[in-house]
């Protein structure tokens, strides 16, 4: 199986061994198997959020195809499995009058996803919702639920991406969210602008979700395989949350390479720290949307965080890129984003992190 063939990026090479589970019992007998045999594992949901190598996966990578959908009893519990698509859940949620998930609408990739990265968007995330996660524990090879105050949430991230990556495969979600039409109070000023509320409102969870795939489809953020700009893994840097003497030498930067009354957006991100947009740093650097090198990646024409493969590169100019063809691969994309990364920080002294997980290479 060729792993490009599973990406959203259309990225990658092939897995030695190529699972699919359909079922919880098959992904846990798929697992155990592979880690009895002491063969290197890759879980893959939807490949939304993945960069693979060129060489591929030198492992057994398994699929994670289950599904289920189920109400816990409680009004507003609902349990999903890990192989769900996400969009579809969002859009069962929304259909059934329950809200708190209504902002992560059109979200490529797979339930079980959600936990690892905390997905948010337009001011949700998924851990103001997650009451549970039932896990498989690949140490023990038990099945166990870690509850919510236990996965060391933050921001685009957990436990099952930081401290314990790889430890844990998610076998499903239970969220709690709020029996109601009405959305969540809205708190993204470019949603509420797109909506015509103020911020802190609230709607129709439907009107909200319409809104929220318009705008992501309009930054190429709506997978559309009509549109190149839509082969991407999505924001492929995080949004640096910086100290307040990091902010200061930013601040300087800035004024120093873009004038004196520059103003960097900033948004609190905890005591003492902030966050700023990676996009507009990026922007300022010199890095503007369709950017490219010479070998076949470029940032998209619709988002400046969004790097996508092509087919070939066309012909540049001096402030798109150098002029050159070539075809798609890993390798061209890592070394765009490891350009656009060192421009960033020999501008404004600030390091960018990759957002995607990155499979076989390093950046």
């Amino acid at each position: 199986m060729n792993l490009a063939d599973c990406t959203t990026l259309r990225l990658g090479g092939p897995a030695r061994r190529f699972v699919r589970a359909g079922t919880e019992a098959e992904l846990i007998e798929a697992v155990r198997a592979a880690d009895a045999g002491r063969d290197p594992v890759l879980i893959l949901g939807g490949g939304s959020n993945l960069v693979v190598a060129d060489a591929g996966f030198p492992g057994t990578v398994i699929q994670v195809a289950t599904h289920g959908f189920s109400s816990d009893g409680e009004p507003g519990l609902v349990t999903v499995a890990a192989g769900e698509d996400w969009d579809a859940v969002v859009a069962r949620a929304v259909a059934e009058g329950l809200a708190g998930l209504e902002c992560l609408s059109g979200i490529p990739g797979r339930a079980g996803a959600t936990p690892i990265q905390n997905v948010g968007a337009y001011g949700q995330e998924v851990a103001q919702t997650i009451t549970r996660v039932r896990v498989l524990d690949r140490t023990t090879g038990d099945v166990r639920e870690i509850p919510a105050a236990q996965c060391g949430f933050g921001y685009r991230t957990s436990r099952f991406k930081a401290d314990d990556a790889g430890r844990f495969v998610v076998l499903s979600v239970t969220f709690r969210l709020a029996v109601q039409a009405l959305s969540m109070p809205v708190r993204y000023a470019e949603l509420a602008n797109a909506l015509g509320v103020r911020v802190g409102d609230q709607v129709d969870s439907t009107e909200v979700r319409a809104a929220v795939i318009e705008l992501r489809r309009g930054k190429g953020m709506v997978i559309d395989p009509a549109d190149p700009d839509t082969r991407s893994a999505g924001s492929f840097f995080l949004n640096p949350v910086l100290d307040e003497a990091t902010m200061d030498v930013l601040e300087k930067a800035a004024r120093a390479r873009c004038g004196e009354d520059t103003l960097v957006p900033r948004f609190e991100a905890g005591p003492g720290q902030v966050k700023v947009p990676a996009a507009w740093l990026i922007e300022r650097a010199g890095f503007g949307k369709g950017y490219r090198l010479a070998d076949g990646a470029r940032i998209s024409s619709k988002h400046t965080l969004a790097l996508v493969s092509t087919g070939s590169a066309s012909t540049g100019s001096a402030s798109t890129g150098s002029a050159s063809t070539g075809s798609a691969s890993t390798g061209a994309l890592i070394a765009l984003a490891a350009h656009i990364r060192d421009g960033v920080y020999d501008a404004f002294g600030v390091s960018l992190s990759p957002e995607p997980v990155l499979v076989g290479v390093t950046l």
